[in-house]
């Protein structure tokens, strides 16, 4: 029964689509959707001062003062043995790790996004001037700088220092170099700034690409491994690295979607979990991402498909009607989080444009495109979808 259920709602999604009917090129839509946001939070950006990994620390990181730290979200101290080791409860956020760094990241990336998303829309140069006082400080100032790797992100008491899976932390990282893309023609970065810039996130990939952390991240079979080949994509397309970013394009089509999605366009492992309904859009969202970030004219992602007929749009398609009306999801509720999804999904704007439907442009439009809970925020991966959207 559920079966036929999911195969008549995505039938009904291919034979009922609608034409994408605003008038008007895509960034114009979508500016005129986000503008009075995207200004407000500029605004408040242009307040903010710079918070690094260097401003809080933790006696339980086995890091120093610019090593960036974690602790594992679903580990807890064992009742039955207080001093030992953690144990997981899978989809059960434990409130008291360590979280400050993963917050300032947070911090970092909207504080960016927002001042680049009004940099596009005002072409004033004051937002890329303030905006130029945060990229030295977590990138370039000796004093408060981040190191170009994640060796300690989310550790885990008494088991792991640090894990591959931490990885994911920087997903928050891409609309920061999204935003030194949009921004490195204001003229407002210098030379010698806009090469330190890059040259961390240079060092960042060799890190992702090399160490057995991120190797390890990289064959993960979930989302995990959809993220890191999200992150390699949107940092080699900052640093102009063509060899990997046609890793990662190849990756997309003979790992990610072979391994991942069904025939349905469903993410099985994804529907394993104890929040099925969270990690589906998440990684949706970033499958979504990787095509809005890799496709060009010679290689269009948006219209590839696997010899099975797998393809993004099948995935869009698949969860649409549970963005559009959650009580029609079939499975299982998520443990935690259930009431605050969904929001303004990037699956959705970035589809939308792609394949001219309007139906699901409209469903963002009226979605939540400033959430508040930091769970939501950590787990959308762009907020900003203006600065991913090319000059037409």
């Amino acid at each position: 029964m559920r079966q036929l259920f999911i195969f008549s709602s995505f039938l009904f999604m291919l034979l009922g689509v609608g034409t994408y009917s605003h008038a008007g090129d895509d960034k114009q839509q979508v500016t005129k959707v986000l503008r009075k946001q995207i200004m407000e939070e500029a605004l408040w950006a242009l307040q903010q001062q710079p918070v690094t990994v260097t401003a809080e620390s933790s006696m339980r990181s086995a890091g120093g003062k610019h090593d960036f730290y974690s602790e594992g979200d679903y580990w807890w101290p064992d009742s039955l043995n207080p001093s030992g080791p953690y144990i997981q409860k899978d989809g059960l956020t434990n409130p008291a790790n360590f979280v400050a760094h993963r917050q300032a990241m947070i911090r970092f990336s909207k504080i960016i996004g927002a001042l680049a998303s009004a940099y596009k829309i005002t072409d004033d140069p004051k937002y890329v001037s303030h905006a130029l006082k945060h990229l030295k400080a977590w990138f370039i100032n000796d004093e408060t700088l981040m190191n170009p790797n994640l060796l300690y992100a989310q550790a885990i008491m008494g088991r792991f220092s640090g894990r591959g899976i931490g990885i994911i932390d920087t997903i928050q990282l891409m609309e920061v170099a999204q935003g030194i893309l949009v921004m490195q023609s204001s003229g407002k970065i210098g030379t010698a700034d806009l090469k330190g810039l890059k040259n961390w996130f240079s060092q960042y990939l060799t890190w992702l690409t090399s160490h057995q952390y991120g190797k390890d991240e990289m064959n993960a079979e979930n989302n995990h491994g959809t993220c890191w080949v999200m992150q390699v994509a949107s940092f080699a397309k900052l640093t102009g690295n063509k060899e990997l970013l046609e890793f990662c394009s190849n990756r997309y089509k003979t790992i990610l979607l072979p391994l991942q999605m069904a025939k349905d366009g469903s993410f099985p492992r994804e529907l394993k979990r104890t929040k099925p309904y969270g990690y589906a859009l998440f990684n949706l969202d970033a499958m979504v991402t990787l095509c809005q970030i890799l496709s060009n004219k010679t290689d269009n992602l948006w219209t590839y498909q696997t010899a099975d007929s797998l393809s993004i749009r099948n995935g869009i398609a698949f969860m649409y009607p549970f963005i559009q009306n959650k009580k029609s999801w079939p499975f299982a509720k998520d443990v935690m989080y259930w009431e605050n999804w969904p929001v303004a999904q990037p699956s959705l704007v970035f589809g939308a444009i792609a394949y001219k439907q309007d139906n699901w442009f409209n469903t963002w439009e009226k979605l939540e495109h400033h959430p508040q809970l930091e769970e939501v925020i950590r787990n959308l991966p762009i907020r900003h979808p203006l600065i991913w959207l090319a000059k037409k």
